[in-house]
């Protein structure tokens, strides 16, 4: 990025908003606990200023603070600053006209931020209304307008669009296109490329550069993923705990962080070989090289509704796994990735082909057959809130595959489950604990630890730490080499992180529109990618490395563009 913040590292713009010793408090079981301590930043005009920290370290909590939108058992102290006007106290009609108008957010989960029975033309219109006299019409010549700024395409069809129509990064572009509506000074974008695949990322943040460069807005951008602060921030302020570790302009906290947390955060992230590097020795598992799964021909089809066409997801696809090796199955968000994943252990139907575990085909077994051979592969999810009983202790969920298949009484079950436990690095007292009692990364290791349970030899990871922080994500990524290596299963790891999948995998896949489009060592793949696709999503991985990170955008604008 060429910003002005960037060229002149030492210049401070006019600050548009200031925050000043901002503490913040939440009425807990009758008590004030702090969230929040003594937190002071500002951000200039046309600065881009990237709050960082792990979840819990009150960047959020400071950033909705500024528009009031903190809930109402919060209590504030301190000064929150736009102009000269102070926030903190403004009344509510006062507020409202500068939230929204003047001061603008982006929300980082779309699909729950809009209102699911609206279309997002009437939502984006109704925002424009809210601060303009303009007729409905005028509304939605405008709305459409916006569309077409934010690069969504068919504008003048998609505004008639619910949300649930529109793709994960068109939904945060409409999102945008709201946000945006009333020419805002300031955007605060919250986390706003969390669980989007490396080309949409790349694309929301060239997006939010423009609007940088267009509008001339400052941007406050909260997130954890410091491949995103190298991509797009002129300056960085580093939270922990709710207090202010750590501030510099980018180019500094990346060449030299002060703070040891700092530190600890960068060392954290994965970060795949730049494009065209030389690609070192591809690490072998030492076992002999048994084929524990084997894809052949494999097609998944969709069937359509109300006498529509269905959709083909999966295109002839050929997969081999050896025993004790690990594949990635990288590309974009509806590439087929999660669809062959869920092929492999019967969520999704195979319409063409054959799925082979441990030399037996899969596709052709059901009923008694089918749960007899269940046991030999296992899922690790996603999303272990989702997946994850409220209501059962993480023991109960550990225990469930050993009590349903039988392979263990409860006394057995009890004591295989404190094991597991200890082996995913948490206390076997914890059994009786609820998954809501656990971090995001705890649960993560439940999953994990219930996945291992009937010691598979398959294991298919989908996306295990996509919506983690860096640390928390370094931990299960630690813990889950070790376990591999340990136990020498087999994996089919599904993500869209290209630095993850160097990390782990000895062999990497890549998937276009349900086609196989490359395959091979993963650090030669993703160091010297032979298509032009797979050349994409690597130049569109963000790394934490201004410098480097400044070329890799420079050629998938030339790639784009292309």
């Amino acid at each position: 990025m060429t910003g002005a913040g960037r060229e002149k590292e030492g210049a401070a713009p006019e600050p548009v908003l200031s925050v000043e010793r901002l503490s913040v408090d939440f009425r807990v079981a009758g008590e004030w606990t702090p969230a929040v301590r003594d937190v002071s930043f500002t951000v200039g005009r046309g600065e881009v200023v990237a709050l960082v920290g792990e979840s819990g370290s009150g960047k959020s909590v400071s950033s909705m603070s500024v528009l009031g939108l903190v809930a109402g058992s919060a209590r504030h102290r301190g000064s929150i600053r736009f102009h000269d006007t102070e926030l903190l106290g403004l009344g509510h009609e006062a507020l409202r006209g500068v939230r929204g108008k003047r001061i603008a957010m982006i929300f980082q989960e779309p699909m729950t931020a809009l209102n699911p029975v609206y279309t997002i033309g009437k939502q984006i219109a109704e925002a424009i209304r809210c601060h303009e006299k303009v007729s409905a019409a005028g509304a939605r010549t405008r709305a459409i307008e916006l569309l077409t700024k934010v690069g969504i395409p068919e504008p003048e069809r998609r505004v008639d669009s619910y949300p649930h129509q529109l793709s994960g990064g068109q939904r945060q572009r409409a999102m945008i296109a709201m946000a945006i509506s009333g020419n805002p000074e300031v955007i605060i974008a919250d986390e706003p490329t969390t669980a989007l695949d490396v080309t949409v990322q790349a694309e929301i943040l060239e997006l939010l550069r423009g609007l940088r460069r267009d509008l001339g807005s400052a941007v406050l951008i909260i997130t954890h993923d410091m491949g995103v602060v190298a991509d797009v921030a002129d300056r960085v302020v580093v939270m922990k705990e709710g207090e202010v570790v750590e501030e510099a302009p980018v180019g500094r906290l990346f060449a030299a962080p002060e703070h040891e947390y700092t530190r600890r955060l960068l060392a954290a992230v994965p970060k795949p070989p730049p494009p065209g590097a030389e690609p070192v020795a591809e690490p072998k598992p030492e076992a002999p090289k048994d084929t524990t799964l084997r894809v052949r021909g494999l097609e998944v089809e969709y069937p359509g509704r109300l006498g529509r066409k269905g959709f083909k997801a999966v295109h002839g696809v050929d997969l081999t796994i050896g025993k004790g090796e690990v594949l990635g199955l990288v590309g974009e968000s509806g590439s087929g990735k999660s669809t062959i994943g869920r092929a492999v252990v019967g969520l999704a139907r195979a319409t063409a082909g054959s799925v082979e575990v441990c030399g037996t085909d899969v596709t052709g077994l059901s009923g008694r057959r089918l749960r007899a051979f269940r046991p030999t592969y296992s899922m690790v999810f996603q999303d272990p809130g989702a997946s994850l009983n409220p209501r059962w202790s993480i023991g109960d969920s550990i225990a469930a595959p050993l009590l349903v298949n039988r392979t263990a009484g409860r006394a057995a079950a009890h004591a295989r489950v404190a094991e597991l436990l200890e082996q995913v690095e948490l206390p076997a007292q914890w059994a009786g604990r609820f998954p809501h009692e656990l971090s995001g990364g705890q649960r993560q290791r439940v999953g994990i630890a219930r996945a291992l349970a009937l010691e598979p030899e398959l294991l298919i990871a989908d996306e295990p730490t996509s919506a983690l922080d860096v640390s928390v994500q370094a931990t299960v990524l630690r813990l889950f080499r070790e376990l591999q290596d340990r136990l020498g299963f087999a994996c089919l790891f599904i993500s869209h992180d290209l630095g993850v999948v160097e990390l782990l995998a000895h062999e990497v896949a890549v998937l276009q529109n349900g086609r196989l489009v490359e395959h091979g060592p993963a650090r030669e793949v993703l160091a010297n990618p032979r298509t032009e696709y797979t050349k994409r999503l690597v130049a569109a991985a963000p790394v934490p490395d201004p410098v480097e990170q400044a070329e890799r955008r420079r050629l998938w604008r030339e790639m784009a563009a292309a």
